[in-house]
């Protein structure tokens, strides 16, 4: 599209930050389709406050981004002018939000994920991204508390329930070995002490998970056929829809300022 912004030569710095920041802006905007949509009022309240926490992690992040990239982009261009293949987000954040169950097992999943990480970036060598991970954390923490209880209360809840969650873990499990692969950008900025070492959270999180899978009576799918290539840019047909509604406006007016 005209206007938009490349930026897939990225240094290993950038790169890291943008794949943090298309995480959250991406499940954000997934989340806040459960507006008007909630099974109750005070679980649509609750996710879409949660897609608040996400954007503003977002924000801090591409904000960052921006100023590392040093081309004089704002965190709106960053988020309203790259193309699909500029995105850096794992695919499981993509992923639509079929039921309520689907979404809470997805959401868990990724709140495990994001709790270790952002434990982990505090000690960042990086001062910037020990600060907003910081403020993440604490966020982090409250939604992985709501996901986690949610994901326990339907999962032991009624047969329906138990079959939804499971059903939607069996759906979502190819999605959970790109959490935690390793290629050249996070190699060396873990060398540097600025990343998370990818194989640190996998152990807390498979910890984690298989406690909650037990309180929750739902089995654990096999590691059979996993997915990846979003953190590369390669992404679900999903993606493109999303950020077609997304960025419509930005695209349709550019340069518009209100």
């Amino acid at each position: 599209m005209t206007g938009s912004i490349d930026v897939r030569a990225a240094e290993p710095r950038l790169e890291y930050v943008l794949r943090l920041a298309d995480n959250a802006l991406v499940l954000g905007q997934r989340l806040g389709e459960w507006c008007g949509k909630g099974p109750a009022l005070e679980e649509e309240m609750a996710l879409v406050n949660f897609a608040l926490d996400l954007v503003g992690q977002a924000r801090m992040l591409l904000s960052y981004a921006a100023e590392l990239e040093g081309a004089g982009h704002s965190e709106d261009d960053l988020a309203f002018l790259r193309d699909g293949m500029d995105f850096r987000n794992l695919l499981l954040v993509e992923l639509p939000n079929r039921d309520f169950a689907f979404t809470i097992v997805r959401q868990c999943l990724f709140d495990l994920y994001q709790c270790g990480l952002y434990e982990e970036l505090q000690r960042s060598g990086d001062s910037r991204l020990a600060e907003i991970a910081a403020k993440a954390s604490k966020e982090s923490r409250y939604h992985l508390q709501h996901s986690a209880g949610w994901f326990v209360r339907l999962g032991d809840g009624t047969a329906e329930s138990h079959q939804r969650v499971q059903a939607a873990l069996d759906r979502i499990w190819r999605y959970t070995g790109e959490l935690f692969e390793t290629d050249d950008v996070e190699t060396a900025l873990v060398a540097e002490g600025i990343a998370a070492d990818p194989a640190v959270l996998r152990s807390e999180w498979d910890n984690q998970l298989d406690r909650i899978l037990r309180e929750a009576t739902i089995t654990r799918p096999a590691d059979d056929g996993m997915a990846s290539g979003g953190r590369h840019g390669r992404h679900t047909e999903h993606l493109g829809y999303m950020l077609a509604e997304m960025q419509f406006l930005q695209r349709a007016y550019p340069g518009a300022s209100w």
